[in-house]
Formats: structure tokens, C-alpha cells, sequence
């Protein structure tokens, strides 16, 4: 019986669920990659390290963990006091580095997911940071906010989720030729 559920639990099944991810979804089964000139690359699906002051994104929060150590997310629980310690510092080092328009700061960009690989942000959170982006760049903040406001994405399905923003396209928009920083 171990034999047969390991052969079918563990080879079957995980063996049919990529080729029906393949037939259905081949460019999001193989994982989006993109290349962008000589950066290098990273999935469609993954903020990417982006540690400088000229883009947008999640990496804000850890700019410096992130250079450091690579990326990384927190295994901090909601009862640790470590974490809401890292939420205060996070917090005042925005209003130092990006003052929010006004209150409250959003959540996305003084808090770290369990993986620290989100894709996305929230609006109010890419907008927060569009003074500085456009400040850093030599660009009119209208056109950093029009460019923001065209990676906006609705609710998927009209239903589930929030809107977002996918910081690594919308950061790979910025770097096109063009765009002055």
C-alpha cells in the first residue's frame, strides 16, 4: 500500500497537474520569466530586488536586508513583539524617506509577507512612493502617477482580491528607453 500511494501521491499526481498546467496555462506554468537588457531577469509573479531610490516597490521595507542578504520574507508571528517593534521603525523611516500624502501609511509597505517575494502593492502604497521616484529620476510626478495608474489591476474576476500594482512591471516600464533617471 506505501508503495502504491507514493507512486500515486507522489508521482502520479504532481505528474498530471503539470501537464494540465502546461496544456491550459504554458506561459504562467513555466514561470514568466523576463529579461530585461542586461539586468538579468526575474518572474513576472515576484517583486524582483529593486534596492534603489529610483523604483517603486515592496523592497522599501528592506532595502537594506535586501542588499545585504538577498531576498527573504519574515517568520515573525502577529503576538511577537519583534514585529510590531519592526513595524514602528519601518513606519518612521517611510515618513522620513516617502511622507504619505496622508494617514494611515498603508499596511503593504511597513510589513513583510512570509515569502518577501510579492509581486504586487497596493495603489496607495506605489503612489506613496511616486514623489521620491519622480524626485530621484528628473521626472514630472503626473507622469510617474499616470504610469502608476496604468498598472493598476482590478480585482481578478471582478471579485476576488484587492486592486494592485505589479511593481516589477511597472519598474521595468520606468527603466524603458525614455524614461530619464
Amino acid at each position: 500500500m506505501l508503495a502504491a500511494m507514493t507512486l500515486l501521491t507522489g508521482a502520479a499526481y504532481p505528474a498530471a497537474i503539470t501537464l494540465i498546467a502546461h496544456v491550459l496555462w504554458p506561459v504562467r506554468s513555466e514561470g514568466s520569466f523576463i529579461v530585461a537588457g542586461t539586468r538579468g531577469g526575474s518572474a513576472s509573479h515576484r517583486s524582483g530586488a529593486f534596492g534603489s531610490a529610483v523604483f517603486l516597490g515592496p523592497a522599501l521595507r528592506d532595502r537594506a536586508r535586501v542588499q545585504r542578504s538577498g531576498l527573504g520574507g519574515s517568520n515573525l508571528g502577529a503576538t511577537n513583539p519583534a514585529l510590531a517593534e519592526a513595524v514602528l521603525e519601518r513606519t518612521a523611516r517611510l515618513k522620513e524617506t516617502d511622507p504619505p500624502a496622508n494617514d494611515p501609511v498603508p499596511v503593504d509597505l511597513v510589513t513583510a509577507s512570509g515569502s518577501g517575494l510579492d509581486p504586487d502593492l497596493s495603489p496607495a502604497a506605489a503612489m506613496v512612493q511616486v514623489p521620491r521616484v519622480a524626485r530621484c529620476r528628473g521626472l514630472d510626478e503626473s507622469a510617474v502617477r499616470a504610469l502608476v495608474a496604468r498598472h493598476v489591476q482590478g480585482r481578478q474576476w471582478g471579485i476576488l482580491g484587492e486592486p494592485r500594482v505589479n511593481v516589477l512591471l511597472l519598474n521595468l516600464d520606468l527603466d524603458a528607453p525614455g524614461t530619464r533617471h
